[in-house]
């Protein structure tokens, strides 16, 4: 039989449960887009000085990749802890670790201090924003999912998806202020270092907040069940990760598949078009900049309303709409751009981040309806971070690759393109899932038994409705 489902919390408790997965997003995300600018402004001249200006920046660069390559290790970790211990105690770690490791970065010595260290130091620090933010992102979405109102957790849950906008424009914000209130000379250097230690600041308010909520009730029950379960004899669990990559495993490739317009989408929209915007067509790095800050803001609105649409409408059909149309648009944003205007280089960065949005904002309850209970975190957190490295991470490299061998923007519009259709297949294939029971997703799978309750929805009225299990064979 299914579980009941829970009660819906009472608002003020549910806003509390959001604002504490947004700030803490929010933080996240600051730190992670934080290094990413430093690293095009002063990394290269305050850790890699000894090398050519280029390969000084090329340098810096690939210690902003790390990140991306300790994000999947991050996932295993929070994932197999997270769900085991509780969503909240994970969380409460990654903020920590996150804003920890940006404040020590602006507390290091830079080359001309300690000399080799410094870098090394950097790219250990890298490495821990990088495991930190990789746990995050999971816990972050699930807090929500798992205590919000079935009837609208598209909605709900699309708030923590939020923080990317909000920590991007928070970051530029910052740096912004810095770079025109002191001379090149005083930013270069102390003035880099105040936006890293501004980020311990972020993490006491987003830790007192994070502090304040209950941890997951679909979680509790489900850890009352398990440890009933284990009093009266039953096989231990399995680990999380071995449970999800048998029980799951068509979902996890479906989350992978899933990413791949959504991520290489962003970096393309937001971080390659900074170079092709520069180097392609002339127009001045503030102009780029600018587009891209006024845009972030538009995403930040249009994410909640994408996923109070995926409520009416289902997850599927807005996901496919936004993968749809990023590939769509692709030839047109190049176009848009190559005008040398600033109006239409808004225009093709806004309306590629609403399509965005229209993946980002029901990815969040749709990857955390896929998963049973007890294996929620490791499957959503292993299906959205591996593919960020095959996906987000080279994608503005691959870009600017393209663009130098063939000087054409067709090329990279079709990188998109067939990013897009990954994407349409990958979600085209996946089962809806809006309609379903969390607390009816129990876990029984975990334990090795028959997988009869895994694929239990809700109907249209609550009660439970027979279904094939999600991540079977």
């Amino acid at each position: 039989m299914a579980a009941p489902a829970t009660s819906p919390p009472a608002s003020a408790n549910l806003r509390r449960i959001v604002a504490a997965s947004l700030i803490g997003t929010t933080v996240a995300w600051y730190d992670f887009f934080l290094y990413g600018s430093a690293a095009a402004l002063v990394f290269n001249k305050l850790f890699f000085p000894g090398s050519d200006p280029l390969v000084g920046t090329l340098l810096s660069f690939l210690t902003y990749a790390v990140g991306f390559a300790a994000r999947p290790l991050g996932a295993l970790v929070f994932g197999h802890y997270g769900d085991r211990l509780g969503r909240k105690k994970l969380l409460v770690l990654s903020l920590l670790l996150m804003g920890g490791a940006t404040f020590a970065i602006g507390l290091l010595p830079t080359h001309a201090t300690v000399g080799t260290a410094a870098p090394v130091l950097l790219t250990a620090l890298r490495l821990v924003q990088g495991f930190a933010l990789g746990g995050e992102w999971g816990g972050a979405v699930l807090l929500v999912s798992e205590h919000g109102d079935a009837r609208r957790r598209g909605f709900w849950a699309s708030w923590p998806q939020t923080g990317a906008p909000a920590g991007q424009l928070l970051a530029t914000g910052v740096l912004s202020v810095m770079t025109a209130l002191l001379s090149d000379a005083a930013f270069t250097s102390w003035g880099w270092r105040v936006p890293f230690l501004l980020s311990g600041v972020l993490v006491i308010v987003g830790l007192w907040v994070r502090l304040s909520v209950d941890e997951s009730p679909v979680f509790r029950a489900a850890l009352a069940r398990a440890e009933a379960r284990r009093a009266e004899g039953a096989a231990l669990e399995r680990m999380p990760l071995v449970a999800v990559l048998r029980h799951h495993w068509r979902d996890v490739l479906i989350a992978m598949g899933a990413r791949m317009a959504e991520n290489i989408s962003y970096y393309v929209i937001t971080a390659f078009v900074l170079v092709y915007a520069t180097s392609h067509t002339g127009l001045s790095q503030q102009t780029a900049l600018n587009a891209v800050l006024i845009a972030s803001a538009l995403h930040f609105a249009v994410i909640p309303a994408w996923g109070a649409l995926s409520d009416r409408i289902g997850r599927r059909p807005v996901y496919l709409l936004g993968a749809a149309g990023v590939g769509v648009w692709a030839f047109p944003f190049f176009a848009l751009v190559d005008s040398h205007h600033f109006g239409p280089l808004l225009l093709a960065v806004s309306v590629g981040l609403v399509f965005h949005g229209a993946m980002y904002a029901p990815q969040a309850a749709f990857f955390a309806e896929m998963f049973a209970t007890r294996m929620r975190y490791s499957g959503a957190s292993i299906g959205a971070q591996f593919s960020s490295v095959a996906a987000g991470a080279p994608a503005p490299l691959i870009a600017t690759a393209l663009l130098a061998d063939y000087d054409s923007p067709t090329p990279i519009a079709l990188y998109v393109i067939a990013a897009a259709l990954l994407t349409l297949l990958a979600v085209g294939v996946a089962r809806e899932t809006r309609s379903r029971d969390l607390t009816a997703v129990d876990g029984n799978a975990v334990e090795g038994d028959a997988v009869a309750g895994e694929g239990r929805t809700a109907g249209p009225d609550g009660g439970a409705s027979s279904a094939v299990p999600s991540g079977g064979a």
